[in-house]
């Protein structure tokens, strides 16, 4: 590897897929902005991979949002009270692994994507004396006020947010704001909108009809939550619409699923795990899904209307996204299970109303965000480098 090419360790965690979507867009942002052939980037798991305690915590966490959606705002509760980030019990464990993937790479910056690993690089940064050599930057992946207190740590040398209110609820946990940049969503450039040729080739690709309505039903990277009995209810509607189930990384979700759709009125493709999220938003007209912070900013970035399930009352650092795309006119929300019928003829006969929503998504995310994101990362390298940047 070349002295001239910056090394970045990025931190996260696999509680739910939006961190680690976030991670993978900082991390190709970077390949594309150094245009290296060489691996500039390392991505981590910071908690599952240090310990087999911390491990079955995230676990723990992912079996709640797959299976009971309704206890997560008690979970959320316990998290913000306890505040795990700050135990010696929870650094003790991750501190060794987390160090040593620390000493191995050497960074020239670390990156946190996720509330509780930026506690930890902090301690290490401390302990080595490097706090005011290599910066801590922390890339805030929950867009709206009501966020998890983690998020706010003082060792983090800047923060970079979605929005005004993303940078007034980092205020208000303590964090200074001459920290705090608004930068938009870490959403990687491949979610973007498609045109009608797009389209019909993303809905070729998984067999279907490139000329109908398509309903895109996402149950999320874990696979789970309220999704799978919406799912049960569209199929038994008469619609003159075709739909993509999403089961994520849930195997028994997507054999019961396939065994749904046998019965549908319409055509069914049900699909496990995917890393190509943005065919599937391409393929659709509308994205029935749980609120999730980046998820969201992905589907509106590819000016995709959303049918948010509000079946259970959002999470409490989601609640956020659920009133901005209501208040927007981008998404309606979906209170009961057996609404969706209804809603998806309702936008199937006023096609008016859906061309309102379909509009209403645009100005909503940041143009170029990640690249923004990576320009301000890299403006906290060591000299070297920024200056390598600017004269290229």
């Amino acid at each position: 590897m070349s002295q001239t090419t910056p090394k970045i360790l990025i931190i996260s965690s696999d509680t739910g897929g939006g961190h680690r979507s976030a991670a993978q867009a900082i991390s190709d942002g970077f390949e594309r902005f150094w245009k290296s052939e060489s691996a500039v980037v390392k991505t981590i798991k910071g908690v599952e991979e240090s310990h087999h305690v911390t491990d079955k915590l995230v676990n723990l966490y992912n079996w709640t949002l797959r299976n009971k959606q309704h206890w997560m705002k008690y979970l959320y509760w316990a998290v913000n009270k306890i505040r795990p980030e700050t135990r010696e019990f929870f650094m003790r464990r991750c501190i060794g692994f987390c160090r040593d993937q620390f000493e191995k790479w050497c960074p020239h910056v670390v990156v946190s994507v996720h509330p509780l690993t930026q506690h930890i690089f902090g301690r290490i940064l401390r302990e080595l004396n490097l706090t005011d050599q290599v910066p801590l930057v922390t890339v805030v992946t929950d867009p709206c006020y009501g966020f998890w207190k983690g998020w706010a740590c003082d060792d983090v040398s800047l923060y970079l947010v979605a929005n005004e209110d993303a940078r007034d609820q980092l205020i208000d946990y303590g964090v200074s704001p001459e920290k705090i940049k608004i930068s938009g969503m870490p959403v990687n450039p491949k979610f973007r909108e498609a045109n009608e040729k797009d389209a019909q080739d993303a809905r070729r690709f998984y067999g279907l009809d490139p000329d109908k309505f398509t309903v895109f039903v996402n149950a999320g990277w874990i696979g789970g939550g309220n999704i799978p009995q919406i799912f049960k209810e569209l199929v038994r509607g008469e619609l003159d619409v075709q739909a993509i189930f999403l089961a994520g990384k849930n195997e028994e979700l997507r054999l019961e699923a396939e065994e749904i759709a046998k019965h549908a009125k319409f055509p069914v493709k049900v699909i496990g795990y995917s890393e190509e999220i943005e065919k599937l938003m391409h393929s659709a007209n509308v994205m029935v899904s749980k609120l999730g912070g980046l998820t969201t900013f992905e589907a509106l970035a590819c000016r995709l209307p959303i049918i948010a399930d509000a079946t259970t009352p959002p999470m409490p650092q989601e609640a956020g996204t659920v009133e901005l795309i209501e208040r927007k006119g981008a998404g309606i929300l979906l209170k009961n299970s057996s609404d969706i019928v209804p809603t998806i003829r309702g936008l199937l006969d006023d096609r008016a109303r859906y061309s309102r929503m379909r509009a209403a998504t645009g100005g909503m995310t940041m143009p170029d965000s990640t690249e923004q994101i990576i320009r301000e990362i890299n403006a906290m390298l060591p000299y070297p480098f920024t200056q390598e940047k600017a004269a290229a």
